[in-house]
């Protein structure tokens, strides 16, 4: 029995030195009600029913030509804001030996999710990384140093460092977007620029299967979905309260 009260002991102890400091919310298991006079609040649902390869090829393909994002040969090394991972890989939380085998083998899109508590926010000395009032997570890459303390902080893996000139390597170049330059680090928007303009995201122009809108706007086509749908976020457990929904 000592050695059990032992474990619980020394157990207790650990868990209350993971939670020192993290939102009474951690668990993501609370239910923020829309505020209409909030202003937006950007989010983006995914249905993994409808996506296809040609949706991960697509929805890629128009990001990274929008924004410039280099196509680095080496993976070691490559830059990217969306992109297509296996499912137990996006969602370890998820996976039971019970899971259905569909599920296990499939793959899902991610990309930046936008959280409401950015661990990357809070660890960039420069407030190069900021979260806007609508929610978007963002940059300023002239104020980026390159430390990757923000590469580290990210539970999702959604930044990406330029170890070598991105402009070497791109065929060409989208003038409506700036391009970066070595040592810093970049990563999904949401698209704020083109939704400055009234437009979607380029992702959600392309496939059918990503929805965007205002989660403050009960209305919104996002908040009809998340309603009516049952969806999971990545890694909820950690407190960041992601912004981007999947319907499975």
């Amino acid at each position: 029995m000592s050695g059990r009260r032992d474990f619980l002991k020394i157990a207790g102890t650990s868990l209350l030195g993971l939670g020192a400091g993290l939102p009474a919310a951690a668990s993501g298991l609370h239910r923020a009600e829309p505020d209409p006079d909030a202003g937006p609040r950007w989010a983006m649902v995914i249905d993994t029913r409808k996506c296809s390869d040609e949706d991960f090829a697509a929805c890629t393909e128009a990001c990274h030509k929008a924004h410039n994002v280099p196509d680095v040969p080496d993976e070691a090394l490559e830059v990217k804001w969306i992109w297509e991972e296996e499912f137990p890989n996006a969602f370890p939380a998820q996976v039971h030996p019970w899971t259905a085998d569909e599920l296990v083998d499939s793959h899902v899109l991610v990309l930046c999710n936008h959280c409401e508590r950015p661990p990357c926010v809070r660890v960039c000395p420069t407030q190069a990384t900021y979260k806007a009032e609508n929610g978007i997570v963002t940059m300023d890459m002239h104020r980026c140093i390159g430390c990757r303390y923000c590469v580290a902080a990210c539970p999702y893996g959604s930044r990406s460092f330029n170890w070598s000139d991105p402009r070497e390597h791109l065929d060409e170049v989208n003038p409506d977007y700036p391009t970066r330059t070595k040592g810093v680090v970049e990563k999904c928007n949401f698209c704020a620029e083109r939704l400055a303009k009234g437009q979607q995201p380029a992702c959600v122009e392309v496939s059918d299967a990503l929805y965007f809108g205002d989660l403050n706007d009960p209305e919104s086509e996002v908040s009809q979905l998340l309603r009516t749908n049952n969806t999971i976020r990545r890694k909820p457990a950690l407190g960041t309260d992601p912004h981007i929904f999947y319907i499975v």
